[in-house]
């Protein structure tokens, strides 16, 4: 997961997750990754509109966001 994380955050993208906070509660989240520390990473969550620390263990699952535009013809 780390390594994605990295790629992510050298390719400025946009991450979606699954996170557990520390409460038991799972909550869909969409982040940019901006920086990687051990076992947490910082991102600007777009669901609180701050900058926000995630601790990877708790990470359900992710994905990242891709944009593609369709052209029409």
């Amino acid at each position: 997961m780390r390594i994605n994380l990295m790629k992510c955050m050298e390719r400025n993208q946009l991450v979606e997750l699954i996170y557990l906070d520390s409460n038991g509660n799972m909550s869909k989240r969409q982040v940019k990754v901006l920086k990687i520390q051990g076992d947490t990473f910082q991102a600007f969550c777009f669901k609180r509109n701050a900058k926000r620390t995630f601790i990877m263990e708790n990470v359900l699952a992710f994905v990242p966001v891709s944009h593609k535009e369709r052209a029409v013809i």
